[in-house]
C-alpha cells in the first residue's frame, strides 16, 4: 500500500535504537526526543513493486556496469538487507508494498567528504579562496559553537543530505571538545544516516579519539570511525601521532591533500609516505595538485580519493585530475565538502564532476562518463572507504540503503535516456523515498519523524548566537 504523506509539523514519538545513557551521551535539558525507531505500522520488510528502471550497480544482477534492469522490476528489502531483485517477486506476509511503477530505484548516494557543522556558515566568505575562507570563516567560527548549537547545525545539515538521497556520509570533524563530540554524534545518529565520524585532535588530545569511538560510536549500529588529519611536513609529528591512533584502531586515515596549489610547499605526499600511511587505508580529499609521479604512486599504493568539484570551483582551487587517476586504477568517489559545497545536492556534484573534465579536456568521452559518475556516487564511494561489502549496490545480502526517484516532474520528464537524465536533470525533489538499513526515512517526498520547521528554527537560533558572539 502507499503510505500517507506525513505532516511536517508532526513529530512522531518513539525511542532511539540506542538509549542516550547507554551510548554515553551527556544529557542536555534542551534535547529533543531521540530519533524514533520505525513507528507502529511500519515494517522492516518492504517490497518495491514494479519499478520502470533499477540500477543495481552490480553487473552480476543486471546488465552492464550499472547492473541495469527495466520494466516492472521488484526489489525486496528484509531485515535491513536487500533480499532479492528481479521480476515477479512475491511479497512476504505482512510486508509493506510500495508501488514504484514509473519510478527509478538505485542505491543511496555515498558522500565521501563533508563538514556538517559548516552549515553554520553557508554562503560565507563567498569571494575568498581556500586560505581566505579558512581564515575568515572556518577558523573563527568553530570555537564559538557550543554543544547545543553544534547539535542544531549538524542535525540540519545531516537531514538535508538525507532528504537529497545521501544514505552514507563521511564527516571530517575538526577538533572539538569531548562533550561537543557527543552532541555532534547524537545529531548524526538522530538523522537516521549511516555515517563515518572522521575525528581529528591535536597530538596532545589524540587519546580522545579512541574514547569517543568507545563511548559514542561503538554502541550505534550505523556509525563507524576514521581518524582525520591535515598532511604536511610542517606538522609531521602530529600527523604521525594521529596515524598511529588510526593504525591501533584498525581504521582508515583521512587527510586533506593538495587542495590548493599553495599546499605544495608543505609537501603533503612526502609526509604521508614518511609516516607509512600511503596505502589502501588512506583517503585523500581533493587531491588536485599532484604531479604525474604522485598520481602513479597513488594508484600503485591503492590510495583512495574523494573528489569535491563544487567546493573546488567555489574556492578557485583547481580541477582534480580524475582521468589520470582513473588510468592508474585509483578508487574514487564524490564529496560535498561542507560549507563550501553550498548544497547537499549529489546530482549537482555529479554534473560538475563530468562537466569540469569535459570543459578542461574538450572531450565529451573523457572520464568520468555519465555512467561512471553514477557509479562514483554510489558503489565507487563505498569502495573508496572499504564499505563495498555492505553498501553501494543493490546486491542481495547487502544493507538496504535505497533511493527511489520520481522522474514524473517538470525538471526530469519526458523520458529519453533516464540514466543520463539522473545526472543531467535530477534534483533533490526527485528523491521520493529513502531507505537506510531498511528503515524508511523519506516517503512521498517528505522526511518521516521530522519537524522540519523546528529544525530550521533551531538552526536559525544557533546562528543568532554566533552573530551575538
Amino acid at each position: 500500500m502507499n503510505l500517507p504523506k506525513i505532516n511536517r509539523r508532526r513529530v512522531l514519538a518513539g525511542l532511539s535504537t540506542v538509549p542516550l545513557a547507554a551510548a554515553g551521551f551527556p544529557a542536555l535539558a534542551q534535547d529533543r526526543p531521540a530519533r524514533p525507531a520505525e513507528a507502529p505500522g511500519d515494517r522492516r520488510t518492504t517490497l518495491l513493486r514494479g519499478a520502470d528502471l533499477v540500477l543495481t550497480m552490480d553487473p552480476h544482477v543486471g546488465k552492464g556496469t550499472l547492473g541495469q534492469l527495466e520494466n516492472g522490476v521488484d526489489v525486496l528489502l528484509k531485515d535491513g538487507t536487500v533480499a532479492a531483485v528481479g521480476h515477479g517477486l512475491t511479497a512476504p506476509a505482512g510486508a509493506r508494498v510500495l508501488d514504484t511503477r514509473g519510478k527509478i530505484v538505485l542505491p543511496g548516494f555515498v558522500d565521501l567528504h563533508n563538514h556538517l557543522w559548516q552549515s553554520s556558515i553557508r554562503g560565507g566568505c563567498s569571494n575568498e579562496d581556500l586560505y581566505g575562507w579558512l581564515s575568515d570563516c572556518n577558523r573563527v567560527t568553530l570555537p564559538k559553537i557550543g554543544p547545543q548549537d553544534m547539535y542544531r547545525f549538524v542535525h540540519l545539515a545531516a537531514l538535508d543530505a538525507l532528504q537529497a538521497g545521501v544514505t552514507t556520509l563521511v564527516d571530517w570533524v575538526h577538533p572539538v571538545p569531548y562533550d561537543t563530540s557527543a552532541r555532534y554524534i547524537k545529531a548524526l545518529d538522530d538523522s537516521g544516516l549511516r555515517f563515518v565520524y572522521a575525528s581529528t585532535q591535536s597530538a596532545a588530545d589524540a587519546h580522545l579519539i579512541p574514547k569517543i569511538k568507545k563511548d559514542f560510536l561503538d554502541p550505534l549500529p550505523l556509525a563507524s570511525v576514521q581518524v582525520s588529519a591535515h598532511a604536511g611536513m610542517g606538522q609531521i609529528k602530529e600527523l604521525r601521532a594521529l596515524y598511529e591512533v588510526a593504525r591501533d584502531l584498525g581504521v582508515m586515515f583521512n587527510s586533506h591533500v593538495l587542495e590548493n596549489k599553495g599546499d605544495r610547499a608543505d609537501d603533503p605526499i612526502r609526509s604521508l609516505r614518511e609516516i607509512d600511511a600511503f596505502g589502501p587505508n588512506l583517503l585523500m580529499n581533493h587531491a588536485i595538485h599532484l604531479t604525474d609521479e604522485e598520481i602513479a604512486l597513488t594508484g600503485e599504493h591503492d590510495v583512495r580519493i574523494a573528489h569535491c568539484p563544487l567546493s573546488n570551483m567555489r574556492l578557485a582551487s583547481g580541477i582534480c585530475p580524475l582521468p589520470a587517476f582513473h588510468q592508474q586504477g585509483v578508487k574514487a568517489g564524490l564529496g560535498h565538502d561542507g560549507g563550501t559545497n553550498d548544497t547537499s545536492d549529489m546530482f549537482n556534484v555529479m554534473k560538475a564532476a563530468v562537466g569540469l573534465q569535459r570543459a578542461r579536456h574538450e572531450d565529451a568521452a573523457i572520464h568520468p562518463t555519465l555512467p561512471a559518475v553514477l557509479r562514483m556516487a554510489t558503489l565507487g564511494g563505498a569502495e573508496a572507504i572499504g564499505m563495498a561489502d555492505r553498501v553501494g549496490s543493490l546486491t542481495p545480502g547487502k544493507r538496504a540503503d535505497v533511493v527511489v526517484l520520481d522522474p514524473g516532474t517538470l525538471n526530469f520528464a519526458p523520458r529519453f535516456d533516464w540514466t543520463s537524465q539522473i545526472v543531467l536533470n535530477g534534483q533533490p525533489p526527485n528523491v521520493s523515498e529513502v531507505f537506510v538499513d531498511g528503515h524508511l526515512r523519506k516517503s512521498q517526498g517528505e522526511l518521516l519523524h521530522v519537524d522540519t520547521e523546528r529544525v530550521v528554527r533551531e538552526a536559525e537560533l544557533a546562528a543568532a548566537h554566533l552573530r551575538d558572539a
